[in-house]
C-alpha cells in the first residue's frame, strides 16, 4: 500500500506545481487512505488546503502530522503551515506559537532535519509578521478605548477586505465539491484578483488616514505605537538596544547573538560560520534604537 501512496503523492506534487490545488488535495487524500501513518502526506495536503483558503482543514492536517511525528519531533513544515492557517483564521497568538516552533527547529536543527537554505529567513519573517498582527490587534483595542473612530473605520475596511477575499476563494473552488453555484476562476486569476483587492485596500486605508491627519488637531491625536522592522532582533524578535552587524550584513542584539554563538557558531540566517570576532557595533542602527527608546517606547513595549 505504501508504494501506491507514494505514487499518488507524486501525482499530487505534480498537480500542486501546476497550480491545480483541488486536484492535488484529492491525490493527497487518496494517498492518506493508502498510508495514513505518513505525516508528510498530511503536511502536503495542508499546503494545498492553504492555497484554497481552507484554513481550519489545513490546521487539522498540520496537527495530525505533528501528532504522528510527536510533539517534540522535528516537523518544521507542519508548524509553519499551521502558523499560516492560524494567522489567516485571525488567531495570531496560536500562529506565533507555531511559527516560533518552526523557526527554532530550523535555527537549532535535529541531525535528521532536512530544510531549505531559505527556510530560516522565511520563518523568521513570519514570526515577525505574527508578532505584528498581535501588536496591531492590541493597538486597535487601545485606540478604541480612547474613542478613536479611525480604528473602527480601519477595522471595517479590513473586514470588507476579508469578505472580498473570501468571495474570490469561493470562486476558485470547484462547484462539484463546494456546491458553489456561481462562476469559477483559475488560480492565476484568483491570485491577480487578491492582489488587486489588497492594493485597493491599501489605497483606501492611506486615504482614510490622510483625512484624519488633516482633520484632527495633532496635539489631540493619540500617539501611534510602532516598532520598525529594522530595529527588531531576528533571533528574539524584540527591539534591540545594542545592535551588532555580522560580516554578512545582518544585525542582531549583541547579547542575543553571543548566546546563539555559544550554541551554534553560525550566522543565524545564512548558517555560514561566524564568531564574535566577525561582528562589530552597528553605530548607525544603535543611534536609531536610542531614538526609538527615547521616544517613550519603554512605556508600552510590553504590549509587543
Amino acid at each position: 500500500m505504501a508504494h501506491l501512496a507514494d505514487s499518488l503523492k507524486a501525482q499530487g506534487n505534480e498537480s500542486f506545481r501546476r497550480g491545480e490545488f483541488v486536484e492535488a488535495e484529492d491525490f493527497y487524500t487518496q494517498a492518506i487512505q493508502k498510508n495514513p501513518g505518513n505525516p508528510l502526506l498530511f503536511t502536503n495536503r495542508a499546503n494545498a488546503r492553504l492555497k484554497l483558503h481552507r484554513w481550519e482543514e489545513a490546521a487539522l492536517d498540520c496537527n495530525k502530522a505533528i501528532e504522528i511525528t510527536g510533539q517534540n519531533a522535528p516537523n518544521h513544515k507542519a508548524y509553519y503551515f499551521l502558523a499560516q492557517a492560524h494567522l489567516s483564521s485571525n488567531h495570531p497568538q496560536q500562529a506565533l506559537d507555531a511559527a516560533q516552533t518552526a523557526y527554532t527547529q530550523v535555527l537549532y536543527p535535529h541531525p535528521t532535519t532536512k530544510s531549505s537554505p531559505n527556510d530560516l529567513q522565511t520563518f523568521s519573517l513570519y514570526v515577525l509578521r505574527c508578532k505584528k498582527a498581535i501588536f496591531t490587534s492590541r493597538e486597535r483595542a487601545r485606540l478604541r478605548a480612547q474613542g478613536d473612530l479611525l480604528a473602527d473605520l480601519e477595522e471595517s475596511l479590513e473586514m470588507k477586505l476579508q469578505q472580498d477575499l473570501a468571495a474570490v476563494s469561493a470562486q476558485l473552488r470547484a462547484p462539484s465539491i463546494y456546491h458553489h453555484s456561481g462562476p469559477t476562476i483559475g488560480p492565476i486569476a484568483a491570485t491577480e484578483a487578491r492582489a488587486a483587492l489588497h492594493a485597493a485596500h491599501e489605497t483606501r486605508l492611506s486615504g482614510l488616514r490622510a483625512v484624519f491627519a488633516l482633520a484632527q488637531d495633532p496635539s489631540l491625536t493619540p500617539t501611534r505605537r510602532e516598532v520598525p522592522d529594522h530595529l527588531v532582533d531576528m533571533i528574539t524578535f524584540e527591539p534591540m538596544h545594542d545592535p551588532v552587524v555580522t560580516k554578512n550584513g545582518h544585525s542582531y542584539e549583541r547579547a542575543t547573538l553571543y548566546e546563539h554563538l555559544k550554541r551554534s557558531p553560525t550566522d543565524p540566517l545564512t548558517r555560514e560560520p561566524l564568531s564574535m570576532q566577525d561582528v562589530r557595533s552597528n553605530l548607525g542602527l544603535k543611534a536609531a534604537c536610542e531614538e526609538f527608546w527615547a521616544s517613550g517606547a519603554e512605556m508600552w513595549i510590553g504590549d509587543w
